[in-house]
């Protein structure tokens, strides 16, 4: 027989990276919420350079208790090479409202979204991202989703998991379908 599970205030928070070309980090990071919400776990998900797409998960995350969901950025694709201001500053926000978030005191688990790629592209600097890990307190679990892990970030993680691509419908020309890839 297995005991109950800890009191998410006695338990040690962990970091955890999900990263690489092939699909499924940011439906990895879900997995782990719905396990989390399952223990009454209070979790923060900070979403980068998603806009205001209507992203299934969205819609049910919100009418969830226990759940607080921020979405940030505007709803055109970032140009890597040549980010707009507005993006950055969109992507200040976001790391704003995860700091926030994760020194708030008010949650269990907190899911910075696509924070890699914003790192990545130089929305936000690596080195915030580090001092906010460094920064969290004890039994917060920080999971961060996204393409082009820093080598920094992924040192720092507990958890590291590559997605990598074998075959993906968008070889075969189908587009991503609703409900199902969003």
């Amino acid at each position: 027989m297995t005991s109950a599970p800890r009191a998410p205030s006695d338990r040690k928070g962990l970091v955890q990276v999900f990263t690489g070309d092939g699909k499924g980090k940011t439906s990895a990071a879900l997995g782990v919420i719905l396990r989390a919400l399952g223990h009454d776990f209070r979790v923060c998900i900070i979403h980068f350079m998603k806009g205001n797409f209507p992203y299934g998960e969205q819609k049910i995350l919100t009418s969830l208790p226990n759940v607080t969901l921020a979405v940030f950025g505007r709803l055109s694709f970032v140009d890597p090479n040549n980010p707009a201001e507005e993006d950055k500053e969109e992507a200040r926000k976001a790391l704003g409202a995860g700091r926030k978030a994760v020194l708030s005191g008010e949650y269990d688990l907190v899911v910075l979204d696509e924070v890699n790629v914003a790192s990545a592209w130089g929305l936000v600097g690596v080195d915030e991202v580090v001092k906010l890990i460094e920064d969290k307190p004890e039994h917060v679990e920080i999971i961060l989703t996204g393409r082009y892990a820093d080598k920094r970030l992924i040192e720092l993680a507990d958890l590291a998991t590559e997605m990598t691509s074998i075959k993906h419908p968008f070889d075969k020309g189908i587009e991503a379908r609703a409900g199902l890839d969003y």
